[in-house]
């Protein structure tokens, strides 16, 4: 076993529940690929005990924590430094502690921009505008990492405005607000919302107008081929699942807290796929979570 600083690192994610996340299957796979001595435990804390419980983690020695939902917006309030993706994201998932303080970012854009990236070989964010669905929390971190990397106009649709404003106002930038999905001359399009997860309704969109280079991606992995993934690919566009998403936004956690900087490839997609064909169960907000 790889011990780092002589002694066991300990991990784990925080949310309320917690049962569904996969966050620690696909950490106890790196642990494993690289010999790692440590844990990755999931955490189900109440709301009203997040902040004793993330005190008491950092009482017992843990290098920090993932934060899902409901926690996100709590986890920030709660650090005593964010980072500046975390600030313009609005939330925290992911929690260090060093030196008896908490530092807290958000990986969620950074894994929805590495995911389009490894799926759609030469997409950058940079080629063109995008269209986003929804106005969540992950859209905000989304559509902040868009701007980040590149991305030279960027529009919101959400069915209630007022929500896609307010993320437009706080982002700043070339960020824009429409009724429906300005596609013609897109570079990628992007679901955000609900529509398409397993329980709920497809999402109904004509996407004979995006160009041929196109996009598509869907920010839910249950299922992994969403009526919308199937749809695109149907007119020959390049489709992206979710399931990276949730991947590749683990990386930066990982390599805080254990030391290892660790690959998304086909062998942990797979060992992550594999648990999820049973589950038709799980939260579906959580199913784009950690």
């Amino acid at each position: 076993m790889r011990t780092l600083s002589g002694k066991s690192r300990l991990a784990g994610v925080l949310g309320w529940p917690v049962s569904h996340s996969r966050s620690p299957r696909l950490h106890g796979f790196w642990l494993a690929r690289h010999g790692v001595d440590g844990a990755y435990m999931p955490l189900a804390v109440r709301p009203e005990r997040f902040e004793a419980a993330v005190q008491s983690l950092m009482d017992l020695g843990f290098a920090g924590a993932n934060v899902t939902i409901p926690h996100k917006e709590a986890a920030f309030a709660l650090c005593d430094e964010v980072s500046d993706v975390a600030r313009r994201a609005g939330s925290v998932n992911t929690l260090v502690f060093r030196d008896g303080r908490i530092h807290g970012t958000s990986t969620d854009g950074y894994g929805f921009v590495e995911n389009v990236r490894q799926q759609a070989p030469g997409w950058q964010p940079s080629d063109g505008p995008a269209v986003i669905l929804g106005a969540g929390g992950a859209v905000r971190a989304v559509a902040a990492a868009l701007l980040d990397a590149g991305c030279p106009r960027l529009t919101l649709v959400n069915r209630t405005p007022a929500r896609a404003e307010a993320i437009a106002r706080d982002l700043g930038g070339p960020v824009s607000v429409a009724a429906t999905p300005p596609l013609a001359g897109a570079a990628l399009l992007a679901n955000g919302t609900s529509l398409g997860m397993t329980g709920e309704p497809p999402l109904e969109i004509d996407l004979t107008p995006l160009p041929a280079t196109a996009v598509v991606t869907d920010m839910v992995y249950v299922p992994l081929e969403t009526p919308l993934l199937a749809q695109a690919r149907a007119r020959g566009l390049r489709a992206v699942d979710g399931l990276g998403m949730l991947l590749h936004q683990a990386r930066p956690g990982f390599e805080a807290w254990f030391g290892v900087a660790p690959e998304v490839d086909g062998a942990l997609r797979q060992f992550v796929f594999d648990d999820l064909a049973p589950d038709r169960g799980a939260p579906q907000a959580a199913q784009r979570g950690a």
